[in-house]
């Protein structure tokens, strides 16, 4: 039985590069688009199912001393909406053609020329105001972690994705950029209900992506993108990780076993635990692909790759999450097409720690 129980509709398009879907209560939902700089909100319109755009919300810079890539989003206790930055990426534009069906593929590229390190923004939407909330240099000092080493502090480069927990505070992944040859090792921060300063909890890790807590709030989940696997680490309190104490990272595998070996992005959860992550180019890296979403259960069993297919090829899905008034509908973010795409479900959306 598959867990999508309707077709893919195209709810919004002409995007540079959307990510970081949110569900909002009126059936709407949030979303950044990292190649636009903006946050934008999509509410549902009175008749017809389609959704109406309000005006976005610039999130660069005003003082023009950091670049801008808004790259994932949530909602904290405050009722602001707290976005991951990554300070900016060029873009590779792909004119691509099959048969006579014309459109351009965006592909995200290094750090953008006006690169300054990455950070978190805090985000008011009845202003529109946003605040820087975690600088590029506010990292604390790291203490040692699952790897059994004290890593030196870092700085932030790539912020990707965040997940707030109930206890108010919120865990983020940074991403890296690429410079020349080499790639960054990064890791995974928490950041404290009311605190601006990001710990670094796991250490040393390669362009750790996607990330998501379990219903019960005992693990953490992680997909690292070249990695192709999703990891996940015991929680014992906010912002605390128990180790395995049988790897040398601590870290509990829940699966490599990706359909066609594709890269992993951002991820989600459903009520019952089962992990959603948007999985890019199983086929390769063919632009003419569809990518999609898999599903994996807590115990580590792939359910099922849900290949996306509306139109025009989607090799590069980017974000999800689950809204509508049973939590039903999924909303997809399809970041080289610049479009999201929605379906109904069969499983409920595991619902926020904060909603608006």
């Amino acid at each position: 039985m598959s867990l999508k129980e309707s077709e893919f509709t195209e709810v919004a398009a002409g995007l540079g590069y959307p990510e970081g879907p949110v569900p909002l209560s009126d059936g709407g939902f949030l979303l950044v688009d990292i190649k636009g700089g903006t946050l934008l909100r999509y509410r549902p319109a009175k008749a017809g199912g389609s959704y109406e755009a309000d005006a976005p919300i610039d999130l660069r810079d005003p003082a023009g001393k950091l670049g801008s890539g808004p790259n994932g989003a949530a909602v904290g206790p405050d009722g602001h909406v707290y976005v991951c930055n990554n300070g900016g990426k060029s873009f590779i534009t792909l004119p691509l053609q099959n048969g006579t069906a014309k459109w351009t593929l965006n592909v995200t590229g290094d750090a953008a020329p006006d690169f300054a390190g990455g950070y978190i923004q805090r985000v008011d939407l009845l202003t529109g105001k946003a605040e820087v909330w975690c600088a590029p240099d506010s990292v604390g000092q790291p203490e040692p972690d699952c790897s059994h080493v004290a890593p030196a502090r870092q700085t932030l480069s790539s912020p990707d994705d965040l997940i707030f927990d109930s206890d108010g505070g919120f865990w983020f992944t940074d991403w890296g950029n690429l410079n020349g040859r080499s790639r960054e090792v990064t890791g995974v921060y928490y950041v404290a209900r009311g605190s601006r300063t990001p710990m670094e909890k796991i250490a040393l890790r390669s362009a750790p992506n996607g990330i998501g807590i379990s219903p019960s709030g005992d693990r953490l989940y992680v997909a690292e993108t070249y990695a192709r696997w999703i990891l996940y680490w015991e929680l014992t309190g906010p912002g605390e990780v128990k180790c395995n104490p049988l790897t040398m990272d601590g870290a509990y595998l829940l699966t490599g076993d990706i359909p066609g070996s594709g890269l992993l992005d951002s991820l989600r959860l459903d009520e019952e635990g089962n992990v959603y992550v948007a999985t890019l180019l199983p086929k390769g890296s063919n632009p003419l692909s569809n990518g999609g979403v898999t599903v994996i259960s807590a115990a580590g069993e792939v359910i099922e790759f849900i290949e996306i297919d509306c139109g025009v090829p989607e090799p590069l899905p980017s974000n999800l999450c689950f809204g509508g008034p049973d939590r039903k509908t999924a909303f997809l973010a399809c970041g080289g097409t610049g479009r999201v795409l929605s379906c109904r479900m069969r499983i409920p959306g595991l619902r926020a720690a904060f909603e608006l």
